[in-house]
């Protein structure tokens, strides 16, 4: 595997008008690992990959995306990522199957039927591959949001707030996904405020607070930050299953209240 960051940020600043977003980031990402970028609403995350994604320019600073400077070569970072933001990007009038032969009608590739077919497999789709995407739980337009990013074999992704809105069993079926993903070589960086979210699937993560970077490492790496753990003893007060199971004796199934 080459040793050349994935993704490489110096300095990078940026702002709207009186307000700084970003006020010098600097982030390195290997190549074929998970990296979360962490912090609050307004951090300035989103505008992070904006300008990663060539959607933005910096005010300073460089970015470079596989090699390729973000201001110099555009078109070749364009080429090397994709890019799923907050939202699924999918047509809900149009099937699962159809939706992926449109983008990759759109990317000029050919076999058009048989990318879309590998894509559903691959998703655990294929059952659903005919249906309207207008029927699609949550976590299925967010998978098949997903697998349409990943025609032409990106070896660069994207993830903006990838779980936001979503259910608890959908959001496992995303991070199922991304962690497959990192698998098969592709390097993710995934963007979000879900603290446990991070903890689940990143390699490593940087927290971005009021435009910098005020840490980055592994979790290890991180929880070595804090002082040690203190043990302490708490009296643990019985939740209604512990009353419910003393009450019916575990295996008495007499119904509770019921006399002996």
């Amino acid at each position: 595997m080459t040793t050349t960051p994935a993704i490489e940020i110096v300095g990078l600043t940026k702002s709207y008008g009186d307000q700084a977003v970003l006020r010098g980031v600097d982030l390195s990402v290997p190549p074929g690992t998970i990296f979360a970028l962490l912090g609050s609403n307004g951090a300035g995350k989103t505008t992070v990959v904006k300008i990663l994604s060539t959607l933005l320019k910096p005010d300073g600073g460089t970015a470079a995306v596989n090699g390729y400077d973000v201001g110099a070569r555009p078109e070749e970072v364009r080429e090397s990522i994709s890019l799923t933001g907050q939202f699924a990007a999918v047509d809900e009038i149009l099937t699962g199957r159809e939706n992926l032969i449109l983008i990759a009608q759109l990317r000029h590739l050919k076999n058009h039927r048989g990318i879309a077919d590998d894509l559903l497999v691959k998703f655990d789709l294929t059952a659903a591959a005919g249906k309207r995407v207008a029927t699609y739980s949550g976590g299925m337009r967010r998978r098949l949001d997903i697998a349409m990013s990943l025609i032409g074999d990106p070896p660069v992704l994207f993830l903006d707030e990838p779980t936001t809105g979503l259910d608890p069993q959908s959001r496992l079926e995303v991070w199922r996904t991304v962690k497959e993903l990192a698998g098969q070589g592709t390097t993710v960086l995934l963007t979000t405020q879900y603290l446990d979210e991070a903890e689940h699937l990143a390699d490593r993560i940087a927290i971005l607070h009021e435009g910098r970077i005020i840490a980055n490492g592994t979790l290890a790496e991180l929880k070595r930050l804090l002082p040690p753990a203190k043990v302490e003893y708490v009296e643990k007060q019985p939740s209604l299953e512990d009353i419910f199971l003393a009450i019916v004796g575990h295996g008495d199934h007499r119904p509770v209240g019921a006399q002996r």
